[in-house]
């Protein structure tokens, strides 16, 4: 059976970049890792022993990698700025393809726009968020149905969606880095309005 050692997410593992998962570990289909949950992008910075959560994450992130591969086949992510786009494809860097299919859904660009953005060696399809969480936007623009995965447990969801997504071939207007961040709205401050 593989395990995540055996694939490049075992390198984010060791970083200790994967957090709150709700997958972390073999789905469905033979030699594949999959995960949900969260990825570290920058550290706090630590005071002895505590441990604090990341300044900046790449959430609800759904991915998968395959055994003996050296890149990501499949990752979808939530971004509250597109800034944070340099930042994953550092924390990335080898394990992005230009054969990879990369969704990044960030909380500060035009809720009516998308864009393609190559960076890094990959390219990324960035697109505003507008149903709240990764799953439902994913499975929305993959057109895939909810009551069809609703059988399945998470591994076999995780299967569905990057399976629908290597055959994406959508495009969207291209744009620079440079340019997005010109484009980008303010950061939200999510802790806004939130009880003490």
């Amino acid at each position: 059976m593989t395990t995540l050692a055996q694939t490049v997410l075992g390198r984010l593992e060791t970083e200790g970049r994967l957090l709150n998962c709700v997958l972390k570990g073999p789905t469905r289909q033979a030699g594949r890792i999959g995960f949900r949950g969260d990825l570290a992008l920058k550290f706090q910075a630590k005071m002895a022993d505590e441990a604090r959560p990341p300044e900046i994450s790449c959430e609800q992130v759904i991915a998968v990698a395959h055994e003996g591969e050296p890149h990501l086949r499949f990752l979808a992510g939530f971004l509250l700025s597109f800034e944070y786009l340099q930042l994953l494809a550092e924390v990335l860097g080898d394990a992005l393809s230009p054969d990879g299919k990369y969704f990044l859904f960030c909380d500060n660009i035009d809720i009516s726009k998308r864009y393609q953005v190559a960076y890094g060696g990959a390219t990324f399809y960035v697109l505003p968020i507008d149903e709240a969480t990764v799953y439902n936007e994913t499975l929305e623009l993959l057109y895939l149905e909810k009551t069809e995965l609703k059988r399945l447990d998470t591994a076999g969801k995780v299967d569905a969606i990057a399976d629908k997504a290597s055959s994406f071939t959508q495009s969207f207007p291209t744009l620079s880095f440079e340019e997005g961040l010109k484009l980008m709205g303010p950061v939200r401050n999510v802790y806004e309005n939130r009880p003490v």
